[in-house]
């Protein structure tokens, strides 16, 4: 019985079985776009998969195009495709530098022209033309990060501080048709959140972005305040948008990878969205209820956990997921609990998310830490990092929200 062995195949299947190169495919089949030029516009962690996906299924057809992704995601070059690298979470001058090129490359077009745009997760810090100076945006970016909003809540926020978000891109590309492709990252699939729904009306009012900010306590200059109440766009003729890839396919490839491996997949929830540390200690909860069953199982929760900052540690939302769970199970030999970010990041770190088992909390003890200091810190990487517990995977190409799993192998399973 190696847990650790499962947990890391099934990841890297789960991984590979939601690559959004064939639902690309999908989305372009059969399309003509028309007799007009072709510009693709990738933004996102997956932009890049993306971008080669569109650029193999039409190849010269793309007159020209531009991906931004975060940094290190871009695997090789694109023909007719520049491709650019910027900061994330937090936006920085490559990131204005990147949109601007987009910008100019989606300027003049006619009615008979098409923008590709393909869309994922990260793009809210990726895609920016800010409206207030760039320090300050880059310090709510901050604040926001650390309030423990939710990603529905940020976006709000930053979408209204920004020329690019909240449909603004889409209407600066009329009379241009926009054919978007988006892979969703947050729960519900809502186009308009997106990425911050840089090709989508808004759906959210001035008086949602005010309580947000009231909520929590940021701090906003009177020009940014003033943005609050400044008005989207609520109609976008020019656009047609394709949902492609959620967590409900994570979830499903999660449990097809547990099946292979003789596990009975349970699904708890593919809408996950409570503070990190909190769905770990739940997760260890069904794990020490379910660690005498004769049959070995893996209960799946896929969703998006959030994280307040106390501390000034390093770390993420799925490593403290895990890491929380450490002290709930110890002492389980049969026992695992494991989250990682389908990207392949989990928060500013090389790691895509934490393991943790029966033996955990003990091996922590050996080394002078102990998960309660770590996670009171925010401090989950070295705590992890210092027991194997880190999960690395490099990026994925692909950004469809976390997966967090319970393993257990039954009473049967250990006999043998």
């Amino acid at each position: 019985m190696n847990l650790r062995a499962d947990a890391d195949g099934m990841i890297k299947e789960s991984f590979a079985a939601i690559l959004p190169d064939a639902a690309v495919r999908r989305a372009l089949a059969g399309h003509t776009f028309g007799g007009g030029r072709i510009v693709l516009v990738a933004v996102g962690k997956a932009a890049w998969q993306m971008a080669r996906a569109a650029a193999d299924t039409l190849g010269e057809r793309i007159d020209c195009g531009i991906v931004i992704t975060k940094y290190d995601h871009v695997m090789e070059a694109i023909p007719r495709v520049t491709c650019m690298e910027a900061g994330h979470p937090v936006p920085d001058e490559n990131s204005f530098a990147a949109t601007e090129e987009a910008l100019r490359l989606t300027e003049h077009l006619t009615a008979e022209d098409t923008v590709l745009f393909l869309l994922s997760g990260g793009g809210s810090a990726l895609f920016e033309k800010p409206l207030i100076p760039a320090a300050e945006l880059m310090d709510l970016t901050e604040q926001l990060l650390a309030s423990g909003a939710d990603i529905v809540e940020m976006n709000t926020i930053r979408k209204r501080m920004s020329a690019v978000k909240g449909g603004r891109f889409a209407a600066h590309c009329a009379p241009a048709h926009v054919f978007s492709i988006v892979l969703s990252d947050i729960l519900g699939d809502p186009l308009n959140m997106i990425a911050s729904g840089p090709a989508h009306p808004d759906a959210s009012t001035a008086a949602d972005a005010h309580a947000i900010a009231r909520k929590y306590g940021l701090r906003l200059s009177p020009a940014a305040r003033a943005l609050l109440d400044t008005p989207l766009p609520f109609s976008l003729p020019n656009v047609e948008a394709h949902i492609t890839g959620s967590v409900r396919e994570l979830c499903a490839a999660a449990a097809a990878a547990a099946e292979r491996r003789g596990y009975a997949p349970v699904l708890l929830t593919d809408r996950l969205d409570l503070e990190a540390r909190a769905a770990g200690q739940f997760l260890a909860c069904i794990a020490r209820t379910h660690a005498a069953d004769c049959v070995s199982t893996a209960y799946i929760a896929g969703g998006e956990t959030i994280v307040r900052l106390m501390g000034k540690g390093r770390g993420g939302r799925n490593q403290e997921l895990a890491l929380a769970a450490a002290d709930g199970i110890a002492g389980l030999d049969n026992v695992a609990v494991f989250s990682v970010g389908s990207d392949g990041t989990d928060g500013p770190t090389d790691a895509a998310g934490g393991y943790v088992d029966g033996g955990t909390a003990a091996a922590l003890t050996r080394e002078g830490r102990s998960a309660a200091a770590a996670l009171a810190e925010n401090d989950a990487y070295p705590a992890l990092n210092a027991v194997g517990g880190l999960i690395i995977t490099g990026p994925t190409g692909t950004n469809v929200n976390d997966v967090a799993l319970v393993l257990i192998r039954g009473r049967s399973s250990r006999e043998q």
